[in-house]
Parts: C-alpha cells; sequence; structure tokens
C-alpha cells in the first residue's frame, strides 16, 4: 500500500458577472498550497451584444472541459460559485468517478463543492427558486434587465459582496464586473450532476448573504438530503462572494475538502 495519496485537480465554475480573475486570490491560495487548478471563463459573460451565449453554451464548455480532464485520469473536485451551481449541475451529470469506473475509464469527478451556489434538479431554475421562495417581487428591486437578457446588479456593494472590503478594494471589485447574459437565471436545467450515487456533495453556507440568501442555501441542502444525498455543511459569516471577502478562510475549507477526498484514494 502506498502512503502517499494521488492529487486532485480542482475545477472552478464562476458566478454571473465574474471571471475567474475575480477568483484569483482564492485560485492563487490552492496553488500554493500544491493544488491543480483550472477555471475557465464562461461563455455568458463574453460581453457580446445581444448575447450569444446561455446555460446550454456554458453548459458545453464546461462538461468539455471536464471531460478532457477525466479523461486524462484526473479526479475533480468542482468548485461552483453562485451561477456556477447552475451550470456545473446541469454540466456534470455521470462523470463520477464511480460511475466512470463501472465502465473501465480513468479519472472522474470525486466530489461537487456548492459555494452560495445553485444545487437545482432538472426543470428548475435560478429564478424559479426565486418564485417559489416567494420572492418574485424582489427581482426588480436587485436586478436591472435589458431588452435583449443582459443583467446588471442594482446594488453589488450590498447585494453581491457586503461587508468585509476596503472602500478601494470594494470600488475596484465593482468597477471589474463584466457584462453578463442574465437571461441564463430562467433558463432550466436538463441534467443533474448530484444526484449521480457515487459523487460526494459539500455546501460553503454564506450566512450574511443578500443574493443567496441563507434561507435558500438551507432549503437546496434540505432537498439534496431528501434525495438520498449526504452533504457537508460549512459555514462562513460573510456575504455572496467569500473568494473576494474572505479568500484565504474559504480557501482553508477548499483545501481541506482536498486533502480529505485524496486521502480516500491511498492503494
Amino acid at each position: 500500500m502506498s502512503s502517499r495519496s494521488p492529487k486532485a485537480t480542482i475545477l472552478l465554475i464562476h458566478g454571473g458577472w465574474q471571471t475567474p480573475a475575480h477568483y484569483a486570490t482564492l485560485t492563487t491560495y490552492l496553488r500554493a498550497a500544491g493544488h491543480e487548478v483550472h477555471a475557465p471563463r464562461l461563455p455568458s459573460t463574453n460581453g457580446a451584444r445581444p448575447p450569444t451565449a446561455t446555460l446550454a453554451t456554458d453548459t458545453a464548455l464546461i462538461r468539455s472541459t471536464a471531460e478532457g480532464l477525466v479523461s486524462a485520469g484526473h479526479k475533480l473536485i468542482v468548485l461552483m460559485h453562485s451561477y456556477g451551481g447552475q451550470v456545473g449541475t446541469n454540466a456534470l451529470a455521470g462523470l463520477s468517478v464511480a460511475t466512470r469506473a463501472k465502465q473501465s475509464l480513468p479519472g472522474g469527478i470525486a466530489r461537487l463543492v456548492y459555494i452560495a451556489a445553485f444545487a437545482l434538479a432538472p426543470g428548475e431554475s435560478m429564478m424559479g427558486m426565486v418564485k417559489e421562495m416567494g420572492d418574485e417581487g424582489l427581482i426588480a428591486v436587485a436586478f436591472e434587465f435589458d431588452s435583449d437578457g443582459i443583467a446588471r446588479d442594482r446594488d453589488p456593494r450590498n447585494l453581491l459582496v457586503g461587508p468585509g472590503l476596503a472602500e478601494a478594494e470594494l470600488d475596484a471589485f465593482v468597477a471589474s464586473l463584466v457584462v453578463w447574459n442574465g437571461s441564463v437565471m430562467y433558463q432550466g436545467l436538463e441534467e443533474c450532476a448530484w444526484m449521480d450515487g457515487g459523487v460526494r456533495v459539500s455546501y460553503v453556507c454564506t450566512v450574511n448573504d443578500m443574493t443567496v440568501p441563507l434561507g435558500y442555501q438551507r432549503v437546496m441542502i434540505e432537498r439534496m438530503r431528501e434525495g438520498g444525498k449526504e452533504v457537508e455543511v460549512f459555514e462562513m459569516e460573510t456575504g455572496h462572494c467569500p473568494q473576494v471577502t474572505m479568500p484565504k478562510e474559504l480557501g482553508e475549507i477548499v483545501s481541506g475538502i482536498v486533502t480529505a477526498e485524496e486521502a480516500r484514494w491511498v492503494e
């Protein structure tokens, strides 16, 4: 038996209005801790007017990226933030390590990590959940939609970030947000990765979140549990973007998850 675990590979799926650059502090921390990280940019953030990318386009990119990695033998820990949960859940069904092992295929997804992210089921969407939770009237308060579907956060300083940044850092973050096809929030899932029997799930709750409120997060966790999935839960006392407000603390959580997964693989 080897005393050394094989290494996991991290696949990061970012949220709306953001790009991989908004996760640079987190990914730098993870790479410094010895973890390989891949963070593709979702096409829905390409800035095209009118939009040229949908949930299906984002899904296809993440599916292709994951398939390339697992086919090369990588075991993946998938980090999904915010809208990234909708994309990853839709894109990654059937790619678990257990499913691929049954087919005598290498690699696979070992764990899904939702970070204030939408863990939905087929047919469900982000905005569908907002309506289901009785908050449809708040959509216009939080978001402004153009006729082509491009969405803007009406108050990103408070709704998207919240406390935790110095004023200059907050100004820089808000100024760096990109054009995003927000109509993807209304587009329903066709597949569901967390329902795969062999994949493990963690959820990082952001207690002070004003974009995906804690109540939403707890409902999604409970629904996964009702679906037979064991969900490991962490809580962070921060708003919707812990990769910005508490990157080291989030990095420590993720690194711990990765290390625990790697320990399972010692042969």
